[in-house]
């Protein structure tokens, strides 16, 4: 593959919003995952506590997500 045919990839919106996305679910999950096992491991909650949690979690991601698109649309229009 040549580079010019990879700058024109990397430069389509499709492709930056998968990338962003894919980058965003990467950290977000390792770090609700982490926070999750360390809360199941150290406290004495039962399990569906966990769970409500880890639900919840997807919830906030989706809603985060969709401000940080947001913000960042409007940077663009501005410019």
């Amino acid at each position: 593959m040549s580079r010019l045919s990879f700058e024109r990839i990397l430069g389509n919106n499709l492709v930056k919003s998968f990338i962003f996305y894919s980058i965003f679910r990467a950290f977000y999950g390792a770090g609700i995952l982490l926070f999750t096992w360390l809360f199941t491991s150290k406290t004495d909650y039962p399990l569906w506590v966990s769970l409500i949690f880890l639900v919840l979690s997807m919830i906030f991601s989706r809603v985060l997500l969709k401000l940080i698109k947001r913000m960042k649309n409007s940077d663009n229009q501005e410019k």
